[in-house]
């Protein structure tokens, strides 16, 4: 099964966006993610994701994220980490926390989605490529 991510923002006001994306959709979603990384400035920074089940003979799978836009706080999570996490628990899921290399590293967005796939699919998170 194909999946790819389609970046919505950087986690401000699009974080709104994601949250609706996943109440509007509540039969396709198969999984949420809270993806931590560290900067070269040395913060800890965090991506919201959200997979859904393809739709049909599709066979595809859209994973919606918000990349690297919201300090990461382990004692104090943020309002959007919050209300995040509260849409999922009210499907009755829990969000999967993954650490991860920023995106800087990479030389384009492209291989880091390439990289986060990797990573999602060897810890059976989302379905491995058919």
């Amino acid at each position: 099964m194909p999946q790819q991510f389609i970046e919505l923002g950087e986690g401000y006001g699009d974080v709104y966006e994601l949250l609706e994306i996943i109440k509007t959709n509540q039969e396709r979603f198969h999984q949420a993610f809270i993806l931590t990384s560290t900067t070269k400035e040395g913060k800890k920074v965090l991506s919201l994701a959200a997979a859904l089940k393809a739709v049909g003979d599709s066979k595809f799978m859209p994973i919606y994220i918000c990349r690297e836009g919201i300090p990461f706080n382990e004692e104090q999570p943020t309002k959007r980490q919050s209300k995040f996490e509260a849409q999922i628990e009210q499907l009755n899921r829990k969000v999967v926390v993954v650490e991860i290399k920023h995106s800087s590293i990479f030389s384009e967005p492209k291989l880091f989605y390439q990289y986060l796939i990797g990573i999602l699919r060897l810890n059976n998170y989302i379905p491995v490529l058919s």
